[in-house]
């Protein structure tokens, strides 16, 4: 059996026998001749019958033929491979495609999202999704690459971990071994990648997986989500801003090099300016709105540590204190306000950092909290309990044995595509991604466990 060809290789290969597999993209049956649109991961190639079988399109076929020359008049410029096709000498059926539950012809848009996400398989082999997945496989090369070159070490957290008060409502997952007990999915790996830097790795990353049961939004998905987790020690938060935004230019002058920053070096604008100039704490500074080539990026920082506590902070304290924390209860507060903890918490500025996009926060981190004494007088502002700061006494106890100082970053993979890529929704940017609804429609997911599965777990559910 001949070896096989990639439709891309063909350009070189003029006059050679050559074997193709792949999809059948279009068919042009004209009776005393057909053609055929071949596509496989690397190009669509023409290809020629004098007569041609029982096909329909998406079908996988094996194609045996000569590269031909196109003549002049008929290359076709759309086509990376179009100056040539395929004089076919043998054509077998590997897999008949029923007919389409949608079309594959468009950039799907126009579709219902629901018909999408049942046929995500069948989606993604439209140009603009395939090109989406491809794009993000390369930023996420290029970011792994970009800090292996730094002496970063990429370290796997762990996913089934402790449920704890950290900002959003937790995935809960029940314990076989241990009944009565529950892992939670993890928010974020913050406490990990804090307690690495106690460790002594000083520089670490990962492309994290993360866990929130929050109301989905074109710009926030339901359930899970992916962020490049940053952590380091001994460092000021200039030295955080300074190192992505070096990170991200090069990633963006690289990889897409029809983008252009409206700005360089990217603002610095405080919490106060940004509410005050713009009306927003994610600005969007572009120049022209309707250019979707132009990348504004910005970073907003001098945020207030503490917000006053809404209905939604039911995680903080139970509703008994004032404040919230503005980022998450382990920000440390600006050096100089710290006398203000005791006097005036509400006027402490924290050390977080939030990277701004085109209007949209595709990112956000802080300098932390190293001083026991300091995060054990955010947790009493904050309204904890003694029963929930014992939910983070691993993290007390570490920094007992010696905590260099640390901050970082997460920048949210998906959102940061949506926005680069010019995509309405994150959904397109991620292969298959929870519905609206919070449905993984492709499987339907969640489905209803087994009674043995439950009893097994000690679980029984409750009818609403």
């Amino acid at each position: 059996m001949e070896k096989r060809t990639l439709a891309i290789e063909t350009t070189k290969l003029v006059g050679k026998k050559v074997r193709l597999l792949g999809w059948v993209n279009s068919i042009r049956d004209h009776g005393k001749i057909a053609f055929i649109d071949l596509r496989d991961r690397s190009a669509i190639v023409q290809c020629v019958f004098s007569s041609l079988p029982k096909l329909t399109v998406e079908s996988v076929v094996e194609v045996v033929g000569v590269v031909r020359e196109r003549p002049e008049k008929l290359v076709n410029p759309n086509l990376e491979t179009g100056k040539v096709e395929i004089e076919v000498e043998h054509l077998e059926v590997i897999s008949l495609a029923s007919e389409l539950p949608l079309p594959l012809d468009t950039d799907g848009l126009e579709i219902e999202e629901a018909v999408r996400l049942k046929y995500r398989y069948l989606d993604l082999r439209r140009p603009r999704m395939t090109k989406n997945i491809r794009n993000r496989f390369k930023v996420l090369q290029f970011l792994r690459n970009w800090l292996f070159e730094r002496d970063f070490v990429e370290i796997e957290t762990p996913i089934l971990t402790k449920t704890t008060p950290e900002g959003a409502r937790d995935f809960i997952v029940p314990s076989r071994l241990q009944p009565g007990k529950f892992y939670a999915l993890p928010q974020s790996p913050q406490q990990y990648k804090q307690l690495l830097m106690v460790a002594g790795f000083e520089r670490y990353f990962q492309i994290a997986r993360c866990f929130r049961d929050e109301d989905p939004r074109a710009d926030r998905a339901y359930g899970e989500f992916t962020q490049l987790d940053i952590e380091m020690s001994f460092v000021t938060q200039d030295d955080i801003l300074t190192l992505i935004e070096e990170m991200f230019t090069e990633m963006i002058k690289k990889l897409f090099p029809n983008k252009k920053f409206t700005k360089e070096p990217w603002p610095r604008i405080s919490h106060h300016e940004a509410m005050e100039k713009y009306g927003s704490d994610k600005p969007d500074l572009r120049k022209d709105k309707n250019n979707p080539d132009e990348l504004a990026f910005a970073w907003v920082i001098d945020f207030p540590l503490f917000s006053e506590q809404t209905k939604e902070d039911f995680f903080y304290g139970s509703g008994k204190s004032k404040w919230a924390p503005s980022h998450h209860m382990f920000t440390a507060p600006h050096p100089d306000d710290i006398p203000l903890l005791d006097k005036d918490p509400g006027r402490v500025r924290g050390l977080q950092h939030d990277l701004v996009l085109n209007g949209f926060e595709v990112g956000g981190g802080s300098i932390r909290i190293h001083q026991p004494e300091i995060q054990d007088k955010v947790f009493d502002l904050i309204g904890f309990t003694e029963e929930q700061k014992h939910q983070f006494d691993h993290m007390l106890t570490a920094f007992k044995y010696g905590v260099p100082p640390h901050g970082g970053i997460a920048p949210g993979i998906d959102r940061l595509l949506m926005v680069i890529l010019g995509q309405p929704s994150l959904r397109e940017v991620i292969a298959f991604p929870m519905s609206s609804n919070g449905t993984t429609s492709v499987l339907d997911a969640p489905s209803e466990a087994t009674d043995e599965q439950l009893q097994e777990l000690g679980i029984k559910v409750a009818k609403k």
